[in-house]
């Protein structure tokens, strides 16, 4: 299983809230969309039937996963320290 940055996830987040042309391109062919972000995506993983939310939501659940991310991030050199 890959794992991405939280710079990758806020691209991605970025594009489904703002990028019309991109939202397209997503709907039709995740794959290749996410390749295109360097986002790699096993064709299993696709459903067949696919569907966005509003473009205002995917921009409010950015703005709070963004905070969240970077709020856990800075606790990551006590948690490496042993220190809590």
């Amino acid at each position: 299983m890959a794992t991405y940055s939280p710079q990758d996830l806020d691209l991605l987040l970025s594009k489904l809230s703002g990028d019309d042309s991109f939202r397209q391109s997503f709907l039709k062919d995740p794959q290749l969309a996410l390749g295109g972000l360097g986002i790699k995506l096993d064709a299993s993983q696709i459903p067949s039937t696919r569907s966005l939310p509003a473009k205002e939501v995917i921009a409010a659940g950015r703005h709070a996963i963004k905070g969240k991310v970077e709020s856990a991030a800075g606790a990551v050199p006590f948690f490496l320290s042993g220190q809590r």
